[in-house]
């Protein structure tokens, strides 16, 4: 068996003439190949594996302070609709630098949450400090789970919120899951500015 592995590993890197002087070299005995020390081997950055679960090192989260929340985590039942946390904190994640956007309009700064609102239905809850304040509730629509399509925009609501124009330079986003479990992102001016 062992001199069928070294024909395939010969034939593979080096040709038919390297396994023909494979087939006559004899192979250690068992006895010296089991007992041969193995050093073991550090786990370095670079060799540990990628986490989907955690965000790139280029990402920029903010750790959550633990705290008491005033809900109830909800079961995480994968529905097919992106109405849970399991279903949409991956995409949140991976779609971190589009939670919040600011677009100077008619002479104000507007901060929008669209793409937050687009993906409601697997939070309880956004809030949004502006300028290193204390993030404080924003409005989170109902999600309309009897739908066909829950997370559709509500055509009676506004995704966003005016301020005085060049009012804007920093923003912290706390988004809290269903799950109760929380993440956070903190937002410059440049970073969030939209045509």
């Amino acid at each position: 068996m062992f001199d069928l592995v070294l024909l395939v590993i010969a034939v593979a890197s080096g040709g038919a003439g390297d396994a023909a002087r494979l087939e006559t070299a004899e192979a250690p005995p068992a006895a010296a190949v089991a007992e041969a020390p193995v050093a073991p081997r550090a786990e370095t950055d670079e060799a540990r594996p990628f986490s989907s679960e955690a965000p790139p090192p280029s990402a920029e989260a903010d750790p959550a302070p633990p705290r008491e929340l005033p809900y109830v985590a909800e079961q995480q039942v994968p529905s097919g609709k992106f109405t849970t946390a399991v279903e949409v904190k991956p995409i949140l994640n991976a779609t971190r630098s589009n939670w919040i956007a600011v677009r100077e309009f008619n002479g104000q700064d507007l901060v929008y949450v669209t793409h937050l609102w687009s993906w409601r239905c697997g939070l309880v809850a956004i809030h949004i400090g502006i300028n290193g304040a204390q993030p404080e509730p924003w409005p989170l629509p109902a999600c309309n789970e009897d739908s066909p399509a829950p997370n559709a925009m509500p055509a009676d609501e506004l995704p966003y919120r005016a301020f005085a124009l060049n009012s804007i330079e920093e923003m912290t986003v706390e988004l809290i899951y269903d799950d109760l479990s929380i993440d956070r992102a903190t937002f410059n001016r440049t970073g969030a500015l939209i045509p």
